[in-house]
């Protein structure tokens, strides 16, 4: 019988699946579905798949989902071009990414528009198995406090605007997922008591707002935080600020950016210890120059110098990451001392959640998309397959 393509069996491999680990495992893929998963001793009807033996001491895992990535690989969301979105969904494997949310930036009103078109009708038309699917939008600013402005350039900073934002949800044809905004900022509470409405996350990010206007916020709504710690108002004992805000109420999942950089890995320790794995979401928050060489490179009209795993305005202020999912899980583990199963629950488990897209991606389980990662007895990627088909494969050396 000739083999398709479409039907994979990965057989061998340590399994990371829902609710359990399984060693010596096996997972079968029809189309871009898992058929079955199972230990390799129960195995039968292989005929019609295309076998892939997979070292015993590799694991496999669910993919990882980014909420919060502006580039990679020379391309950015707010390119605004189809090539851009191929570049980004082709070399977003090669870190374990198999599905994100393209995310814009504060710019000028026309250029914004521009990037939700491009990738509302990429996300409609464009599609494919093996590249990471976008499953929406992250619109971040330009919604935002200019005191926390960070690498959002601040003339194009505007207080938000529903009738603005309902324009731009409309343009995309319903595909903007998560908006990062500032509660404190005349009409940020009505923005979020319409997002909660409409099943889009709000999110607190770039925001100079008090513990009490936060809790205005989370009663409003709002349920997540943009990259915690960098861009808002810190702890302190008579102000817990955002990040207080964040250890304190449940209801808010925080991202987290873990490039050693953003956030010091004590400090990552402590957001696991006050927010569990349950509570965080690992990004990457990463621009045009992950992938490429130190140099000069280009954020929302802003020059940018990356050197050595930093990207910087010329002032010195971050802007965004370099960082790779793949690492991020590494570096929490490394952090935190937290096990596999936890990172897992922070790349790929909670933004599926958050995102209520779980009952198709997230875990590794019967009738879900086949979003895959194999891990290397050194947590590197390996493979990765994206809905059923390979999207990357390290080389052998």
């Amino acid at each position: 019988m000739k083999q398709r393509v479409n039907h994979i069996l990965l057989k061998g491999v340590q399994i990371y699946a829902d609710d359990q680990i399984i060693n010596d495992g096996y997972i079968k893929i029809k189309d871009q579905n898992i058929l079955e998963i199972g230990s390799v001793n129960e195995l039968s009807n292989i005929e019609s798949f295309h076998v892939i033996e997979i070292p015993a001491h590799f694991k496999a895992v669910p993919g990882f989902i980014d909420v919060h990535i502006h580039g990679v690989a020379g391309a950015d969301t707010m390119d605004a071009t189809k090539e851009a979105l191929d570049t980004m969904v082709a070399a977003l494997p090669k870190e374990g990414t198999t599905s994100f949310l393209a995310t814009t930036m504060t710019q000028e009103g026309k250029q914004i528009e521009n990037a939700l078109i491009n990738a509302g009708q990429y996300i409609e038309e464009h599609q494919a198995n093996g590249q990471a699917e976008i499953l929406g939008l992250h619109l971040e600013g330009p919604f935002v406090n200019a005191k926390m402005a960070g690498a959002q350039p601040i003339q194009h900073i505007i207080e938000p605007d529903l009738a603005l934002f309902k324009e731009w949800q409309k343009l995309t044809n319903g595909h903007i997922k998560l908006v990062t905004l500032a509660p404190e900022q005349p009409g940020g509470l009505d923005m979020i008591r319409y997002l909660k409405a409409n099943g889009i996350v709000a999110s607190l990010g770039h925001t100079d707002a008090t513990y009490n206007e936060v809790c205005e916020a989370i009663g409003a709504g709002a349920n997540h935080v943009t990259h915690l710690f960098n861009q808002m108002k810190g702890l302190h004992h008579r102000e817990p600020g955002v990040v207080g805000a964040a250890f304190l109420h449940n209801e808010l999942k925080a991202e987290i950016i873990v490039d050693g950089v953003h956030v010091r890995p004590e400090m990552v320790n402590l957001a696991f210890k006050q927010k569990k794995s349950d509570g965080l979401i690992l990004i990457t928050d990463s621009m045009r120059a992950k992938c490429l060489k130190n140099g000069q490179y280009d954020l929302g009209g802003q020059e940018v110098t990356v050197k050595d795993g930093k990207a910087v305005l010329v002032d010195g202020t971050l802007a965004g990451s370099i960082l790779k999912l793949g690492q991020a899980v590494k570096n929490i583990i490394s952090y935190t001392d937290c096990s596999l199963d936890e990172a897992i629950e922070m790349a790929s488990v909670n933004p599926a959640k958050q995102l209520n897209i779980y009952d198709r991606k997230g875990s590794l389980t019967v009738g879900k998309d086949a979003d895959i990662v194999i891990l290397d007895e050194n947590m590197e990627v390996y493979m990765t397959l994206c809905r059923g088909a390979i999207a990357f494969k390290k080389e052998e050396i």
